[in-house]
């Protein structure tokens, strides 16, 4: 494989990255703190549970990526980073589908402050790993591999962290479902 030089990211996908990145927590926050706008025939724990699957193999993929690439398997580096990416914006869908259709469920156990500290950092993270992995498939696809390396840096223990998170939230939450 060929790498092409470092260079900025082109203002096509900047101007990609930042309206995804500003539209999705938009409408998510919308979508959590509105009405409901989609009614499904299905239990309320139905999509969450869709949803800590989807968080948990991305998760697997994430360190299948990882172990790919230091073994320097790039292509199939490559092949499993844009599973990540896939199993990550099939959860978007999914999520987004909970939260129009259904209220969010309150924690009810003895362990709220533990419950809170994973669950607003688990948001915070989510909000700011979007941006993330869009920028790092970006310049990994592109072949700017040394600007790919220093973003993924940061990118990889985050978007492990908000799968991790997400399934302990999911699993902390889901007897009051």
């Amino acid at each position: 494989m060929s790498a092409i030089p470092d260079k900025p990211t082109t203002s096509r996908s900047s101007t990609w990255i930042i309206v995804v990145s500003v539209l999705l927590p938009a409408i998510v926050g919308y979508l959590y703190l509105g009405p409901r706008l989609i009614t499904l025939d299905l239990h309320r724990g139905t999509l969450p549970f869709i949803n800590a699957w989807i968080n948990g193999s991305t998760t697997v993929v994430l360190i299948a990526a990882y172990i790919m690439i230091r073994l320097k398997k790039v292509d199939v580096h490559k092949r499993l980073m844009l599973t990540a990416t896939g199993l990550s914006a099939t959860f978007l869908v999914f999520y987004v589908l909970q939260h129009a259709s259904f209220p969010a469920a309150e924690y009810g156990g003895g362990l709220k402050v533990a419950y809170g500290i994973v669950l607003i950092t688990h948001i915070v993270l989510a909000a700011i790993i979007a941006p993330l992995v869009l920028i790092t498939l970006v310049r990994g696809l592109s072949g700017r591999y040394s600007l790919h390396r220093r973003i993924a840096r940061w990118t990889f223990p985050i978007w492990l962290y908000v799968g991790i998170s997400g399934v302990v939230v999911y699993l902390m939450i889901a007897p009051y479902y």
